[in-house]
């Protein structure tokens, strides 16, 4: 059975909830022809601070149940990078080489690259280095910063700001600038900066009680390890309830909101890219995580104070994921974004 169209109505921050009291969450997901089979997946809506969440599967999951959220993990490094920046007053079109003065010396990207092209992905940096690659480099806390020289020893194939392009070079970048900015490693300043104030106690890279074993078809994955080296790029494992927290705090410090959805790409771009998110018609912030067994997807709607996760252990779900939260999302907008949100490059 195909999913239901809900029909927009456009309203304002004031009458967020009484709209969305319009969406069955429970039914939309059941509806889902996608998911129907399943092990687990748990999505959950936040409209005005209220939430709603739903659970399938016949996996025992609840809005508390981790799942690896690879590249949603991208939102925690992009954030905790801009309020670091923001707290010791330094701008976010700062060239990255000022703050990374060890790598000086084998700095063949473009001097004038800045923080937030970086994460705005639009570097330009060539995308030479893979996840092989600094994997290799091992898992002592001198390798991210081993990883981010590498890099920019790389040297750049095109101008910054240019072209959007998305590479996890720009957030092994990012990583060690927010480590070298807090003096610690990248973990340990993102917890203190992150994890720790906003009470995100269950989100972290160490594979918890809590969390469930992914699946690729009828095949159950083993839970491997995630390279430590990698982890500012897709790392984290998290939950539903947390992950509807990230987004309310975001909606909460709208300074912080507008830095993060201001588009850094130019209109012939692929897509329109704020500082981590993907930017959709009508102001939507989206994304999507993938690693083997699991599959993750998060929209913001800013101006409808509306936020919406969903996550599953099933790494064919995320078409079926899209789906779900784009018709979650449309009685605010009017946009059907399920094309968008399976497409993104993550």
């Amino acid at each position: 059975m195909c999913c239901r169209r809900l029909a927009a109505v456009r309203p304002t921050g004031r009458n967020v909830v009484s709209t969305m009291r319009t969406v069955n969450l429970q039914e939309l997901m059941d509806d889902q022809t996608g998911l129907r089979d399943v092990p687990a997946v748990v999505a959950g809506l936040s409209a005005g601070g209220v939430r709603t969440t739903a659970t399938r599967g016949p996996v025992v999951v609840t809005a508390e149940t981790c799942f690896r959220i690879a590249s949603l993990t991208k939102v925690f490094t992009s954030v905790a990078l801009v309020q670091t920046l923001r707290d010791k007053g330094v701008p976010l079109d700062t060239p990255a080489v000022e703050l990374l003065p060890s790598l000086a010396p084998d700095w063949r990207a473009d001097e004038s690259l800045t923080v937030e092209q970086i994460l705005g992905q639009v570097s330009g940096l060539r995308e030479s280095v893979d996840a092989a690659t600094v994997t290799a480099l091992g898992d002592g806390d001198g390798a991210l910063l081993e990883a981010a020289r590498l890099v920019v020893r790389a040297g750049n194939e095109r101008e910054p700001g240019e072209r959007w392009s998305y590479y996890n070079g720009n957030y092994f970048l990012a990583g060690a600038i927010l480590a070298a900015l807090r003096g610690t490693t990248y973990e340990s300043a993102l917890k203190g900066k992150l994890l720790d104030p906003w009470g995100l106690a269950g989100t972290g890279f160490d594979t918890s009680a809590a969390s469930v074993t992914g699946w690729k078809g009828a095949t159950e994955l083993p839970l491997l390890a995630y390279p430590r080296i990698r982890r500012p790029s897709g790392g984290l494992w998290s939950s539903v309830s947390e992950l509807l927290a990230v987004g309310e705090y975001l909606l909460a410090d709208r300074a912080l909101l507008e830095e993060i959805r201001r588009p850094r790409t130019r209109s012939d771009d692929p897509m329109a890219y704020g500082l981590g998110w993907a930017l959709g018609p009508s102001g939507q912030m989206y994304l999507n995580g993938r690693l083997p067994g699991y599959r993750a997807a998060m929209v913001l709607v800013p101006d409808g104070d509306y936020v919406s996760v969903a996550l599953t252990n099933q790494e064919s779900a995320l078409p079926a994921l899209a789906r779900l939260l784009s018709d979650m999302q449309q009685p605010l907008t009017g946009d059907d974004i399920a094309k968008a949100v399976d497409d993104f490059a993550a």
